[in-house]
């Protein structure tokens, strides 16, 4: 949907961009094909939880990480996994002035959005302490990611599942 809705597992068939959970060994899948997957785990070892999320520019600016954040409250860790990179990500200033207000000017440079950075620093103002980022452009790696925007929208999808376990 590109959007800011996150359903509590299970929740096939109902719209959304990300599922969460504190169901032990009931995987959550997240599908993208250069937006961002995102895993938030609740990693305090109080009760299990955890996030799977479709991460777009804009869910990001919604606020999706940070009602993920809320729904499993604790200590948290995330990871950013593939998606379009800075290298690849070019935007107009519709998409550019907010990222630029709500992240700094870095974020946006030559044409080109740094979506990676952005949801880091959105985990962390979301309390995730303990974030990890795979920084591999779905655009730059054909021979390991399908992209929408290198095939035009011709592609297939990356798949992320997480799971308590």
């Amino acid at each position: 949907m590109h959007g800011a809705t996150i359903r509590r597992a299970p929740g096939r068939g109902r719209p959304g961009d990300g599922l969460w959970t504190e169901t032990p060994r009931l995987p959550l899948l997240v599908f993208t094909a250069d937006c961002l997957p995102i895993a938030i785990a609740r990693a305090n070892g109080s009760r299990p939880g955890i996030a799977a999320l479709h991460v777009g520019w804009r869910g990001l600016l919604a606020g999706i990480i940070e009602r993920a954040a809320s729904r499993l409250g604790g200590t948290l860790a995330g990871a950013i996994g593939p998606g379009i990179g800075p290298c690849c990500y070019e935007v107009g200033e519709d998409v550019a002035e907010p990222y630029k207000e709500r992240f700094g000017t870095g974020i946006f440079r030559d044409g080109r959005l740094d979506l990676w950075s952005a949801a880091e620093q959105a985990l962390r103002a979301a309390g995730v302490d303990d974030v990890h980022r795979t920084d591999l452009c779905s655009c730059c790696n054909p021979d390991l990611f399908f992209s929408h925007r290198r095939d035009a929208g011709v592609t297939g999808r990356q798949g992320m599942i997480a799971c308590v376990t």
